[in-house]
This record gives structure tokens, C-alpha cells and sequence, in this order.
């Protein structure tokens, strides 16, 4: 996680505002200096690592190996998280990359064209932001924001200030998630009457842990940034999977990949009509804000989708590295993170992260297939080259925001009492729960807060 102490440097939207129109200014004239716009890879890319954890460290080292591109910043408000990618990057690189705690001084300097975020989810909608106000193209990990207001400001601040957004929806850029779009487009599955998307991975019991005292070289105070002041906690800090104030479970963090990746495939329908998320603590009985268990119905008029998703099946188990890297199909009905897709004629296995996809019909036998391979390969240089051609990349923000809005749509619906809840698509507003509507918007500290007006 990485971020900055905005409470003793204030957000405010008004200086907000003048620096994002000076930062932007700058960075046009340094781009047009230097040949921005050149889609040629010998056109050089300059980004900022913010948030060192394991997933940032794996996109920097990744993108440091393409052509004409270098990481000049690591950013985290932990100093001691990162020095395996800053030494790797050294290594790789023509110059060190340089350690920072606060992500403005990468947004300040001219020379750097974007950033990677890698925090916790709760920083990333207020650090895309940030990041395209100061004139910087942004790569955000899943699941980009974690409210349904959040992503819709990071779409206006995308298009306002002319950026690229890439989301960490990586299976968008691969050719396997393409031709399965393109088969259900084709009607050979013959009509959607159905859809499951399952999450079920293994887990074990949460406990919660006292508080604690600040570790060494860590500002609890920018990690915790827009969410709720609070005493240090280990808990919080090494998984804050569990609380809403940060995530939105195990939902957001691997079913956000499956729902995006189904609604690619699907063509990508804008949000359903209506929503009923049901789950508890059944499982272990833990006292954990965020339940253990998800079971969650879409309402899509032509057909309806559910997921379910929770930690407590270990008999299911994630695509291995010899599915997603290799030829082997898995055995679906144990796989954890599978897509069914229920058509009028068939029916087609579904799976993430280079898993690929199989069309059965009766006795289980493929009519049709494509098998894949894990996506970063692909979607890793398509950021970098819509940096320099300035195309629409494959997981755009927009793209991306009504998948993510489904993570938030269920977790509203478990949240004010496990309702079934309409949607305004329109207005972005539930028609039939004022409380519902309260918990569209996070409660920002101040200091921490996206303006209205991006």
C-alpha cells in the first residue's frame, strides 16, 4: 500500500484544482517536447510505482521489461515494503528507481508519464483521481474503487482531463475472453437464459487481533487515508479484506475478475435491473463485518446471473499454473472461480486468468473450445502502448466501472438487511431504499476527500 498523509498537506478541491491545471499544462508541453503521441516504442514511458506490495511489485517488474519504459519512483507509506522490486528494478534499468513515501512527488514532476496503483482498494479512486488531475495516465488494480459514487468520479476524471485508465481487469486483453464474446454473439449458444458465476474459494476462521503500536517507518495515518481514523491494528494492516471501510471482501478481490470477465463476454450489458445478496458468518461463525458467505442474484430482464462467493471450501480450488500457463483444461465442477454460461442450445465453460473456455452439450462433450494463457502478457503492454498512441486501452475505466459496480450493488444489498434492491442505471441511484442510496458514497476524512467536481 502506498499513499500519502493528505490530513497534514491538505485535498482541498480548490488547490486541488489550480495544481491539477498547472501539473496538466506542464505535462502537455513536456509530452509535445519529447514526441508524446508517438506511438513508436523507442518513444519513452516513465512511471511511478505506487503501493509495493506483491501485485505492484509484480506489474513493475513486468513493465520495466518492455521496450522504453522506466519505473523513476517506488511509493509507499512503508519503508520497509519494496526493496525487492527497487532492486530488481536497479538491476534492470538504466538508473535507480528513486523511494518515496508520497505519491505528489511523482504527480509534481513533469517527466513522469504514469502511474501503477497497487494500494488497498479504499485508496484507489481518490489516487486515480489525483493522478489524472496532475495530467498522469493510471493502471488501478482491482477492484478499481470501493463505492459506486468513486467510480463514477474516476470515469469523469478520466475523460475530463484526457487520461488513460487501465483496470487491473487483465483478462480483457486476452484472446480467449474475445473469441468467447464473439461465439455468444454468434448465437451458436443460442439465447442467454442463464448464467452462474461462482467464487468459492478455500479459507479458514477470522480472529480479530488487539490493537497495537504504529510499526516502525509506517504512516498509519496515509494508509488509513479516506477511511475512518482509527487505532493501529496488525489485523487491519496485513488483511483488511474483512472490513468494509477498505474492501468489499472476498467478493471484490477475486469475484470482481469473474463478473468482469462475464459481463465482457456477454457484451458488456450496463447494470442490472435489480439485485438480493443473502450470506452470513455461516461457515466459521466469525465476527467479521464483510460475511464469509456471499449468494447474490442479478436481475438482467433476458436472463438472470448469480454469483456465489465465500472462503470455505477447500475441495475448490483456483486454475493451477498448468491451466493458466499451459494446455491443460481443468476439471471444472472443482473449479473455484468457473463462469456457466447457460444458452437455449448449449451451454460453455468459462474460466479466468488464461483458463479458456468449452462448449458442452448432452454427456459433457466439447463441441467447441479455445484455451488461453495468463493475460498479463498482454494487457501490461496494451497500458503502455495506449500511453504513447493514446487509444482506448482494453479494461478502460468505463469499461470496468459497472463490473466493479457489481461488487458494490451486492454488498449494499447484504448491508441494509439482505433486500432485494432496484436500480436507476440512469441515475446511479437504488429506487426503493434510502438507506441503500447512504451507502453510495463513503463518509471521507477530511483532508482525504474527492470533491464533487472532479
Amino acid at each position: 500500500m502506498s499513499t500519502l498523509s493528505l490530513s497534514r498537506r491538505q485535498f482541498l478541491a480548490g488547490s486541488a484544482a489550480t495544481v491539477a491545471a498547472s501539473a496538466a499544462s506542464s505535462t502537455t508541453a513536456a509530452r509535445a517536447a519529447s514526441g508524446a503521441g508517438d506511438s513508436a516504442p523507442s518513444r519513452r514511458v516513465v512511471l511511478a510505482l505506487i503501493g509495493a506490495g506483491g501485485r505492484g511489485s509484480n506489474h513493475a517488474a513486468g513493465m520495466s521489461r518492455l521496450p522504453g519504459v522506466e519505473f523513476k519512483y517506488v511509493c509507499d507509506v512503508w519503508k520497509d515494503r519494496g526493496d525487492g522490486i527497487l532492486k530488481d528494478l536497479t538491476r534492470v534499468q538504466k538508473r535507480a528507481p528513486r523511494r518515496i513515501s508520497d505519491l505528489r512527488v511523482a504527480l509534481d514532476d513533469r517527466e513522469v508519464d504514469g502511474v501503477v496503483i497497487a494500494t488497498p482498494e479504499h485508496w484507489h479512486a481518490l489516487a486515480t483521481v489525483m493522478a489524472c488531475q496532475a495530467g498522469k495516465d493510471v493502471y488501478v488494480e482491482k477492484n478499481p474503487c470501493n463505492a459506486i459514487w468513486e467510480g463514477r468520479k474516476m470515469v469523469e476524471a478520466a475523460r475530463k482531463y484526457g487520461r488513460i485508465v487501465q483496470v487491473g481487469f487483465q483478462n480483457r486483453s486476452g484472446p480467449y475472453a474475445a473469441s468467447a464474446r464473439d461465439y455468444l454473439a454468434s448465437g451458436k449458444l443460442g439465447n442467454i437464459v442463464h448464467v452462474k458465476v461462482y467464487n468459492m474459494l478455500e479459507g479458514s476462521r477470522w480472529e480479530p487481533v488487539p490493537d497495537g503500536p504504529v510499526p516502525a517507518g509506517l504512516d498509519w495515518d496515509a494508509w488509513l487515508g479516506p477511511a475512518p481514523k482509527v487505532p493501529y491494528n496488525p489485523g487491519r494492516h496485513a488483511n483488511w479484506h474483512p472490513w468494509w471501510d477498505y474492501k468489499g471482501g472476498t467478493l471484490a478481490d477475486d469475484a470482481s475478475h469473474q463478473l468482469d470477465l462475464t459481463r465482457m463476454v456477454l457484451g458488456d450489458p450496463g447494470h442490472p435491473r435489480s439485485v438480493l445478496c443473502t450470506g452470513s458468518n455461516h461457515a466459521f461463525g466469525s465476527k467479521r463485518e464483510v460475511p464469509e458467505f456471499q449468494c447474490i442474484t442479478y436481475d438482467y430482464g433476458t436472463y438472470t446471473m448469480t454469483c456465489e462467493s465465500g472462503n470455505a471450501t477447500p475441495y475448490l480450488r483456483k486454475f493451477p499454473g498448468e491451466v493458466r500457463y499451459g494446455n491443460q483444461w481443468p476439471h471444472w465442477p472443482t473449479s473455484a472461480t468457473r463462469v456457466e454460461i447457460y444458452g437455449t442450445k448449449a451451454m460453455m465453460y468459462l474460466g479466468r486468468h488464461g483458463c479458456g473456455w468449452q462448449v458442452v452439450v448432452e454427456g459433457g462433450r466439447v463441441i467447441d473450445q479455445d484455451k488461453g494463457y495468463f493475460p498479463d502478457k498482454w494487457h501490461q503492454p496494451n497500458f503502455i502502448d495506449c500511453i504513447r498512441s493514446r487509444k482506448t486501452p482494453n479494461a478502460d475505466i468505463a469499461l470496468a466501472h459497472p463490473s466493479a459496480c457489481l461488487v458494490h450493488l451486492a454488498n449494499i444489498s447484504y448491508r441494509v438487511g439482505q433486500k432485494q434492491l432496484f436500480f436507476d442505471p440512469v441515475r446511479e441511484r437504488f429506487t426503493n431504499s434510502t438507506a441503500a442510496n447512504g451507502l453510495l458514497k463513503p463518509a471521507y476524512r477530511k483532508g482525504y476527500r474527492i470533491p464533487d467536481t472532479v
